[in-house]
């Protein structure tokens, strides 16, 4: 296999944040990337996106096809806000819409997956209750996106509770449907200090895409850095990864998730982490030279 044959993507966070879309697609493909995952965060300005109009949908759609660029899925990571598991019921009310909007939109504008966030809640103390919420406005909208063929997908977290695929198999003998899978990101993975390779060897036939990111471990002393952390500064064995990855036969997306949209030089940032991450590939040999 050649990078060719690989779908590589880019988050849309480590685009310049005061690009157009049409500005972002055309950057991305300048990099060489396959698709960009839209971001819809806790932010007022990219939870509205869920409520664009027909017109502001279609000229979406209109500037992806020109583009030559996919946008096949959506970060949602609104719910740490709107958390489903929340104490106050008018929130988990606000999440359930979010989740049920994002499906909607994501049937509408062509989005096939939605990563949702491993959280009951984030900025509440969670319990037995707000679990309970949580797994069950994750059940309807498991349901709801099953109607409309769009991929739910867990991402393995920066939290406790979502910090393996063993913690994700878990979760999914509650959910046994087809359009809820996992999302691995091989960061989290690694931060909290499972066994990759075993994870993903157990994930191998849900896994619907792969995040790239590297991070600092969590320790005793240390509550570990999920963001930010430059590849190769990290504690992720991307070579051994890929190089399981290919035995395993996975031929899924991979999306490098960087945060440098708002440095100096964003463009420069992703350059030099695609050709690392690509250099990590060949090592592996998931591709060939």
């Amino acid at each position: 296999m050649t990078l060719q044959d690989v779908k590589f993507g880019i988050y849309e966070k480590a685009l310049p944040e005061t690009a157009s879309w049409p500005e972002k697609l055309d950057l991305a493909k300048r990099l060489d990337f396959s698709f960009v995952e839209m971001s819809i965060d806790e932010s007022d300005r990219r939870l509205a996106r869920l409520e664009w109009t027909r017109d502001e949908r279609k000229a979406f759609m209109n500037c992806v096809f020109d583009s030559g660029i996919s946008v096949p899925s959506i970060c949602l990571s609104g719910h740490r806000r709107f958390p489903l598991g929340s104490h106050n019921p008018d929130i988990r009310a606000r999440a359930r819409k979010i989740l049920h909007d994002a499906i909607n939109f994501s049937a509408e504008v062509g989005i096939r997956t939605i990563q949702l966030a491993g959280y009951d809640v984030y900025y509440e103390a969670g319990d037995d209750d707000t679990w309970r919420w949580f797994i069950d406005g994750l059940n309807e909208g498991v349901q709801t996106a099953a109607k409309e063929h769009v991929m739910l997908s867990m991402e393995i977290m920066d939290t406790h509770r979502m910090s393996s695929i063993v913690r994700f198999m878990n979760l999914k003998r509650m959910i046994m449907n087809p359009w809820f899978t996992v999302y691995p990101d091989l960061g989290n993975l690694t931060a909290w200090g499972n066994d990759v390779v075993q994870e993903l060897e157990l994930g191998k036939n849900l896994i619907t895409a792969i995040h790239l990111k590297d991070t600092l471990a969590v320790t005793k002393t240390f509550p570990g850095q999920f963001r930010d952390v430059p590849f190769g500064d990290g504690c992720v064995d991307f070579v051994a990864a890929f190089r399981a990855l290919k035995r395993l036969h996975f031929t899924g997306p991979f999306l490098m998730e960087m945060w440098s949209g708002k440095g100096n030089d964003p463009v420069k940032e992703i350059e030099e982490a695609r050709k690392w991450i690509i250099a990590r590939m060949k090592e592996g040999a998931y591709i060939n030279e």
